[in-house]
């Protein structure tokens, strides 16, 4: 037992980052080896109609040029043998649960971030090996018992596991230590630090902070000057510190959301309005599900380029209703959006949640008698919707053949910011 001991810090955490490699494809490929088995596969939004985005794809597609976020009709001209498939998140959750729960055997303190992710504080599973032996054992049962691969970053910290897992895929397994990051992290591009984005990374360009390395040797008063208290955060990043926990009890969801990408580019208001209607609905039925209000509504509007907008607004007072949602997302939308300019991509997201029996709801002044009547409505056709599927009452602006008419199908559709069974869900 000593030896094993030598393998743990006297002080400090041993955390790992399990992160599935390609995890909707290699579900498929699990679930049917016979058609999918080293094939170039690629789960789609839209397989019949050949329209949408490729969600993911396999590693045979990624060397035959496929990438995730790619048009469907372009995969299928770069690789013709390509296979589409419909996505199952039934059959995601499933596997979600399988890998996640072989994950707490290992130790109580697992942490899931997404469907195919999690953390894992592995500082008192002295007794179950080495580190390594647990990282090992943790990707070989993973892959005999549920068929899935995966790649696993082992460091001291959150931060630096969630590198590490990224560093070779698939399959891959990872140590980081805080005195391998000068070697290993210095020299890369600051886009590569976990949590920095495309537009802090281009700031910092502007400000000749190129790598890792330049960003860990900035003047901290420097960054806090240009970021605020991101600053501080991002000189401690750049050294490979984290002091973030690993926490098993994740508290309820700051948000609620969904997003569709959609098949063809729309530029036709009515187009956009029935969209953002059918992701305000579901939004808002995730809200009262949970018994949640929300004080501020978000849109996220995606063009043919990628480049990609998200604007709030944030309620006089909370609510769970889906028409007030669905009237601040079309304002913010003709806020901020160019009459005639092609979109690919639209979401709503509903944050600044609370719990909504300890919520005062402020009653309109003129609307006040109708208010109980509206509420009654809406728990009746949340009742019907609950009892006999979400399209048993629409309304006549909800209609269409976009995706968005198809996130009311759980087995489509994932859900981008929900938790449900201690799960995230991704939507496309």
């Amino acid at each position: 037992m000593s030896d094993v001991k030598d393998h743990y810090p006297a002080k400090g955490r041993v955390i790992i980052h399990l992160d599935m490699n390609a995890f909707y494809c290699s579900v498929h490929e699990a679930e049917e080896p016979e058609y999918y088995k080293d094939k170039p596969t690629a789960v789609s939004g839209s397989v019949e109609q050949r329209k949408g985005i490729i969600v993911t794809c396999s590693y045979a597609a990624r060397k035959r040029g496929i990438k995730t976020g790619m048009n469907v009709r372009q995969a299928t001209r770069i690789c013709p043998e390509l296979l589409l498939i419909k996505p199952d998140f039934n059959l995601y959750r499933k596997y979600s649960q399988g890998f996640m729960s072989i994950a707490r055997q290992f130790t109580p303190l697992v942490e899931p971030v997404s469907i195919d992710e999690c953390y894992m504080d592995i500082t008192g599973s002295k007794l179950l090996g080495t580190p390594m032996d647990i990282a090992e054992s943790l990707q070989r049962r993973i892959k005999s018992e549920w068929q899935l691969p995966c790649s696993i970053g082992l460091a001291p910290n959150k931060l630096l596991a969630k590198m590490g897992s990224d560093m070779k895929k698939p399959m891959g397994l990872t140590v980081l230590r805080l005195r391998d990051v000068p070697n290993l992290l210095w020299d890369k591009p600051c886009s590569n630090l976990f949590g920095i984005g495309g537009k802090t990374a281009d700031k910092l360009s502007k400000m000749n902070i190129g790598t890792i390395g330049q960003l860990a040797n900035t003047d901290e008063a420097l960054l806090i000057k240009q970021f605020g208290v991101m600053g501080a955060w991002m000189k401690s990043a750049a050294h490979g510190i984290d002091h973030s926990p690993v926490n098993p009890n994740r508290e309820q969801s700051k948000s609620i959301g969904h997003t569709t990408t959609l098949p063809n580019d729309l530029t036709e208001q009515d187009d956009v309005f029935r969209v953002l209607l059918n992701l305000s609905d579901q939004t808002a039925r995730r809200l009262r599900r949970q018994k949640l209000v929300a004080s501020t509504v978000q849109i996220t509007i995606r063009r043919p380029d990628m480049t990609t907008i998200t604007r709030s607004f944030t309620l006089g007072a909370p609510t769970q209703s889906t028409e007030e949602i669905n009237m601040e997302a079309r304002k913010l939308f003709l806020r901020h959006w160019k009459f005639g300019d092609p979109i690919r991509l639209l979401g709503v997201t509903l944050q600044n949640l609370a719990p909504a029996d300890e919520t005062a709801v402020q009653l309109d002044l003129f609307n006040y008698e109708e208010q109980p009547r509206k509420e009654a409505l809406t728990k009746a056709m949340d009742a019907l919707r609950d009892r006999f599927g979400e399209d048993a009452v629409l309304t006549a602006g909800m209609l269409g053949d976009d995706p968005s008419t198809l996130i009311r199908n759980k087995r489509i559709r994932g859900t981008s910011l929900q938790k449900d069974d201690s799960l995230l869900y991704i939507d496309e």
